[in-house]
């Protein structure tokens, strides 16, 4: 038998574990100064749509929170700083036989471990494209639809997830595939996922934050124990993207249930460390953590400006990006 010294060489460090953000994001919004916390959703139903034929024969659609480059909007990256001018407030969709310039510098990813250089890593539309053409799916639905980051759950359950499903439903979609990025991404693609699932299209949700997409309670989640931003695979790494979007469509073939999460065995570093600095009150001075009020709240008004302009005007809360 090792002694325990010789056991102590195999045992992982305490906090390698799932980040819990939901605790970390209230702690954190808590130390800014806002006051009651943002009430997380949370259904104990889920619905279940098992794939009604061989995925070689399914039509797969792709829904994305990441947002069209736009090149007035200011830095969007790779790299920039969180961007409240990237962000848009209505779904649109794309042509799947084409590429497109999508980033995701409006929204709360991990800056410190990552820096989205990668499209691969949250757009998996070419990967999907050469499974296509393999035969492992039977064809992409004709058109990819980007859903708005809402942290209002009413306007995602009655505005944005309607259309996205009316839309999946108009290119005869079989099931879909949803990459989820910062924290109020994996909740708004949650809430989609639901309702597509209710309409008969089954969903797979592939995500970083599994306790926010477990306590929405979807189908299925494929669970990245990465930083946010890397739902899709490594940046740079073809073979960990595959290897991903291979898991998550053996996940839609195979769950038994709803509620069923299958973690990806791909590690994001030999150390777990970066798993301590997300919104980690501990890790920040008084000073850092007014300097992100001031940044929150210029982020906050100037996306309040830009729902005026777009005319979909609404109050701001002061819940998570």
């Amino acid at each position: 038998m090792p002694d325990d010294g010789a056991m102590d060489l195999h045992r992982p460090a305490s906090h390698d574990l799932p980040i819990p953000y939901l605790q970390r994001i209230r702690d954190y919004y808590q130390a800014l100064g806002y006051g009651a916390p943002y009430e997380w959703a949370h259904f104990e139903q889920v619905p279940f749509q098992p794939l009604k034929q061989p995925l070689a024969r399914c039509r797969i659609a792709l829904i994305t929170t990441a947002a069209p480059y736009r090149p007035g909007q200011g830095d969007q990256g790779p790299g920039a700083p969180y961007n409240a001018g990237a962000k848009f407030y209505t779904v649109y969709s794309g042509d799947t036989s084409l590429d497109h310039d999508l980033r995701i510098s409006h929204v709360a990813i991990d800056r410190q471990h990552t820096t989205a250089a990668d499209p691969g890593t949250y757009f998996p539309l070419p990967e999907l494209r050469r499974l296509a053409a393999a035969g492992r799916v039977g064809a992409l639905a004709p058109r990819f639809h980007g859903a708005p980051t809402n942290r209002s759950q009413r306007v995602t359950i009655e505005v944005d997830g309607p259309e996205i499903l009316a839309r999946c439903q108009a290119d005869g979609a079989d099931a879909a595939v949803l990459v989820a990025n910062c924290p109020v991404c994996h909740q708004t693609l949650s809430l989609v996922a639901r309702l597509l699932e209710a309409h008969g299209i089954a969903t797979v949700v592939m995500g970083c934050a599994k306790d926010i997409v477990e306590r929405v309670g979807v189908p299925r989640l494929l669970f990245s124990d990465s930083p946010l931003g890397n739902a899709a695979g490594r940046p740079h790494d073809v073979a960990s993207q595959a290897a991903t979007l291979e898991l998550a469509l053996q996940l839609l073939e195979s769950a038994p249930a709803a509620r069923t999460t299958v973690q990806s065995p791909l590690r994001w570093s030999d150390s777990a460390d970066w798993k301590l600095d997300y919104s980690n009150v501990d890790r920040l001075t008084p000073e850092e953590i007014a300097r992100r009020r001031a940044e929150f709240d210029a982020g906050k008004a100037q996306a309040q400006q830009l729902r005026q302009a777009a005319g979909l005007d609404r109050p701001a809360d002061a819940g998570p990006r």
